[in-house]
């Protein structure tokens, strides 16, 4: 049984930081991507982030130059440090990860519970 467990989420100020965390725990044998996507109500999920295995990054347009996404192979997290935060940022952000559990031949797509991000203008 693998999980993903979120924290960092809150309520902040236009132009403050936040900082999420998402750790894998259980069956894991080996990771491969790790994400963060966000959904806001009334619209779809959204990727935000995401890191590959070797440290390889991609971001949404919208985040570019205030998100950062990082990765401790060692803890089995990642992490999203959030500056500059828009009132539009806000949202339930959810990790996601690609991973090989022990006992499972294929690799698998897990989601964390969500964690809310409100920010206020």
């Amino acid at each position: 049984q693998v999980q993903l467990v979120e924290s960092g989420g809150g309520l902040v100020q236009a132009g403050g930081s936040l900082r999420l965390s998402c750790a894998a725990s259980g069956s894991t044998f080996s990771i491969n991507a790790m994400g963060w996507y966000r959904q806001a109500p009334g619209k779809q999920r959204e990727l935000v982030a995401r890191i590959s295995s070797g440290g390889t990054t991609n971001y949404a347009d919208s985040v570019k130059g205030r998100f950062t996404i990082s990765r401790d192979n060692d803890k089995n997290t990642v992490y999203l440090q959030m500056n500059s935060l828009k009132p539009e940022d806000t949202a339930v952000y959810y990790c996601n990860a690609v991973i090989l559990s022990y006992g499972i031949s294929s690799w698998t797509n897990y989601w964390g519970q969500g964690t809310q991000v409100t920010v206020s203008s």
